[in-house]
């Protein structure tokens, strides 16, 4: 028989890169080998996102582009799985032309038994097929899966699933269900496997990650307990909540040589009537004091922050306010956007007069991300001349070599492909955008 081949394409967060890898770990465990393109591929599955309405159209207009790869292979199973799947359910089926299987994040150990009934019989105008599964396990958090990772250098190492904050515009805890914690055993196992397979750099991943709490174990225990495992270099987390965000956080992680001196802290507004109206449960002065925290415990540490512009009911001056703090704290990086409704988030129910309409809501984001443009490329031109430490990852799109800096920056360098898995010590020479290009000084630490 001939081996089965499936293609996973994916969109979104981390948690949805970190699903993907489970999804190929899960098929791979029934003869499922991977596929990388969908032309070759028996089954093409699209994992999704869905906080932003953008998103959505994206992965509408690709399943449709999708249908071409099984024209004279009625047998090809497409299908949509993620948040996107859990939010629509079984309005996808009817939608795209041709979507065979819905399918919601925790239903993914299903999905080598819901293929197999899906591949036979064959689908004709008169019986097409499709199949929803959206349940949600309040005990999911894939034990004993074996994920089937995209790096051999650098992992996601999912701690939680879900969340339990309710922020009024999100509809995360609404398509991911409520907040799940691993067990630490089961976590340091994992990274300790990681290690043995020559990972050197692991993210902790959750929804609210840092809200982490198991038995006796809270964040800041697990983070040092990691930190600690032999043979990790890098440790990482994302993304924290500001209100979970502790003094004994910023310990840890100015104290364990290997957490690396990056952060990223969504602020979401720079107005407390927003961030109330967001039901994000701190203030301005709240986050600005958190920030001050980690910056006098690590005076190095690069920062990284969302935000959205044109909350339904943002004035002018608070708008203003958000470009303030965005200039007083002076991220390193920022992922911004405008507000986009989702049905079934409590903002929907917000009266229809107080959403800002399209043009003044495009001209804020434009404004903010020129701000944030400036202002990066201020700290990044500072950072050139510098000699710092790179975890080679991979050959660049353009020629040399890319990798990564402890600040989770990325550099392009000329070298030879040998020291992909190495870490060396780069000169920072220029930086466009968010990125820098560097010369290698020769100093080289073989890792992998």
């Amino acid at each position: 028989m001939a081996t089965k081949r499936a293609y996973i394409e994916t969109y979104g967060c981390q948690m949805n890169i970190s699903d993907t890898e489970l999804m190929q770990g899960i098929l791979a465990e029934q003869g499922y080998a991977a596929a990388t393109s969908p032309e070759d591929a028996d089954v093409i599955l699209v994992n999704t996102c869905a906080i932003r309405d953008h998103a959505e159209q994206r992965v509408l207009g690709r399943v449709g582009q999708l249908q071409q790869f099984r024209e004279g292979r009625p047998e090809v199973v497409i299908g949509v799985t993620g948040c996107m799947a859990q939010r629509m359910g079984a309005d996808l089926l009817g939608k795209a032309g041709g979507v065979d299987l819905v399918m919601g994040p925790d239903a993914y150990r299903e999905l080598p038994a819901k293929l197999a009934s899906l591949r036979s019989p064959a689908p004709t105008p008169q019986a097409p097929r499709g199949l929803t599964v959206l349940r949600f396990d309040p005990h999911e958090n894939y034990e004993g899966v074996e994920a089937k990772r995209i790096s051999g250098l650098v992992a996601w190492v999912p701690i939680q699933r879900g969340c339990n904050y309710r922020c009024t515009y999100c509809i995360v805890p609404y398509v991911r269900g409520d907040e799940k914690n691993r067990e630490p055993p089961q976590i340091l196992a994992e990274v300790r496997r990681l290690v043995d397979d020559g990972v050197v750099d692991v993210t902790l991943l959750g929804q609210t990650v840092n809200s982490y709490e198991h038995g006796d174990w809270d964040f800041p225990r697990l983070l040092r307990a990691v930190a600690r495992v032999d043979g990790i270099r890098r440790v990482r987390f994302t993304s924290p909540h500001p209100n979970d965000f502790t003094r004994e956080l910023v310990a840890a992680m100015a104290e364990e040589p290997t957490v690396c001196a990056q952060l990223h802290l969504p602020v979401q507004s720079g107005h407390n009537r927003t961030l109330k109206r967001m039901l994000r449960r701190y203030t301005v002065e709240a986050y600005r004091e958190k920030i001050a925290w980690v910056r006098e415990a690590i005076p190095h540490i690069a920062l990284s922050t969302d935000i959205i512009v044109a909350f339904p009911g943002e004035t002018e001056e608070e708008y203003e306010a958000t470009l303030e703090l965005m200039r007083e704290i002076r991220f390193d990086d920022a992922y911004l956007y405008k507000y986009s409704l989702r049905d079934g988030t409590p903002a929907t129910r917000l009266p229809r007069d107080q959403f800002i309409p399209d043009d003044v809501a495009q001209a804020r984001l434009q404004k903010l991300i020129a701000t944030h443009r400036e202002i990066q490329a201020e700290i990044n031109r500072a950072e050139v001349g510098r000699v710092v430490e790179v975890l080679v990852e991979k050959e660049a799109r353009r020629g040399g070599l890319q990798g990564r800096t402890e600040s989770n920056k990325v550099v392009t360098f000329a070298g030879p492909t040998s020291l992909v898995g190495s870490f060396v010590d780069v000169r920072l020479t220029a930086t466009s955008g968010a990125t820098f290009s560097g010369v290698w000084t020769g100093a080289i630490e073989r890792v992998a």
